[in-house]
């Protein structure tokens, strides 16, 4: 592979975020050469992930159901750090925003040496997702935009003119969240630093908006999809806020995923939200795996670009889309069906369906962690210079972004591994927290195992396609 080759192996998998950001840059590919992972004997992890998958499943119809509720109802009480008000924070990530701003239209127009791209992609869209999902909702207190809402609403006088339709449910999320995953996936060129810097300011005008107009707390909570998106991946997390028996806030650690068997069903509009985005990062992988380019009659060998499957992907997207959304609701009406719970089938997708996400956020850690390696050297150098100065304020001057880990075979096997790893165990603690949410809503562990059925053959199938994709050739 040449140096050039690996350039645009590392830019990769910076191309993922703001969807409603949508703007056309540099056309990059995404994911990894996995061309390297076919040296290594993929078949037996593939088939041992997908094996674990299901022990864990049959595990589970031996476990009592209060062994199950203790287990999800276990604490342990962690120390208060001092609160930092979510304003001052707010502000500073507001800053930080302007500033990257700033970059990315008086900057490099280079997607490498651009803080704003490689901020962006690399570090908030995957690197917060993660962190999101073991460190707790980071994002409640990051958020730039919370601090300049308070700041004009407390100018105009306070009041907030509109209330949030309930009707709208999670629908304008999804339409952000969509429009996010074409931009990702199909758009031209989806990394310029300039449009991608008008993108941005223009999506945090429209969130300003309607946090005005509904309220920040409602507008975040449903309308916002990257909010909406960051609070659900938080549940995962082992770390938790909760009340006591004074009604105080306090921090706690509890098993992974607990907070994801709790709180009421989503309607249709949340339920929907969250399987597009699996479907998301799913096609992502897909998209350039040998075999869908061979659908649309490319040779991957010589990939023409992305122009040459704007409508094939657009298709793909949707089709997935649909395709999981089907799949899952077979799936719950099956289970409700074998649990003789017919009639709670409404509200039985609303419940499980957050037992999806640590489907999601395995894959979204396997899917990007080989571009973010190099993606995080080429964003520390790009922040100690963002405006292409000469500027090196912590001394990083002669640092060079290294990229001799992509052609080592042991780096590749601990990074297959990792990815392996965290697709087995993403669907394993999905398979876990469905289990948790049936013995919630059904009773008793037998009920529960039966209306699960459907579903863990699902997540079975699920972890096979997953690791087929980290194994596949992929082209673009």
């Amino acid at each position: 592979m040449t140096s050039w080759g690996l350039r645009r192996w590392a830019v990769g998998g910076a191309c993922a975020a703001w969807a409603a950001f949508g703007h056309p840059s540099a056309a990059l590919a995404h994911a990894g050469e996995r061309g390297f992972v076919l040296l290594l004997p993929t078949a037996y992890w593939i088939v041992g992930g997908t094996l674990a998958v299901a022990a864990s499943f049959l595990m589970l119809l031996v476990v009592p159901a209060a062994s199950i509720r203790r287990i999800a109802a276990m604490r342990i009480k962690l120390p208060t750090a001092p609160r930092v008000p979510v304003a001052a924070t707010s502000a500073a990530s507001f800053l930080l925003l302007v500033l990257l701003l700033a970059a990315g239209l008086y900057g490099s127009r280079d997607p490498l040496s651009n803080p704003l791209p490689l901020t962006v992609w690399a570090l908030w869209w995957v690197g917060l997702t993660i962190a999101q999902a073991v460190f707790g909702n980071l994002w409640a207190a990051l958020n730039p935009w919370i601090a300049p809402c308070r700041l004009l609403r407390s100018l105009a006088g306070g009041a907030v003119p509109l209330t949030y339709p309930a009707w709208l449910g999670y629908w304008p999320a999804v339409a952000g969240f969509l429009g996010f995953a074409w931009f990702e996936l199909i758009d031209l060129a989806p990394d310029d630093p300039a449009r991608l810097a008008l993108a941005v300011a223009v999506y945090s005008a429209v969130t300003l908006i309607g946090m005005l107009l509904f309220g920040e707390r409602a507008w975040l909570a449903r309308a916002e999809c990257f909010s909406v998106f960051f609070g659900f991946v938080s549940r995962l997390s082992p770390l938790g806020s909760e009340k006591d028996a004074s009604a105080r806030r306090m921090l706690v650690l509890r098993f992974p995923g607990t907070g994801l068997a709790g709180g009421e069903a989503l309607p249709v509009s949340g339920v929907v939200f969250v399987l597009l985005t699996l479907a998301t990062v799913s096609f992502d992988g897909l998209s350039k795996t040998f075999w869908w380019l061979g659908l649309g009659g490319i040779n991957p060998l010589e990939f023409p670009g992305r122009s040459a499957v704007v409508g094939l992907n657009s298709a793909g997207l949707a089709a997935m889309w649909a395709a999981l959304v089907a799949a899952y609701g077979i799936a719950i009406g099956l289970g409700v069906a074998l649990a003789g719970r017919q009639g709670s089938q409404r509200c039985a997708l609303g419940a499980f369906v957050l037992s999806i996400l640590p489907i999601s956020i395995g894959y979204h850690f396997a899917h990007y962690l080989p571009a973010v390696l190099v993606d995080a050297q080429y964003a520390a150098l790009a922040l100690a210079d963002p405006f292409a100065r000469g500027w090196d304020p912590v001394g990083l001057e002669g640092a060079h972004v290294t990229v001799s880990f992509l052609s080592s075979y042991d780096a590749v096997s601990v990074i297959w591994k990792l990815q392996a790893a965290a697709v087995v165990a993403g669907h394993v603690l999905a398979v876990l927290v469905a289990h948790a949410i049936a013995v919630e809503r059904f009773g008793d562990a037998r009920t529960a195992a039966l209306s699960q059925l459907p579903l863990a053959v699902l997540m079975i199938a699920y972890t096979l396609f997953g690791l087929w994709l980290l194994a596949a050739p992929t082209a673009g």
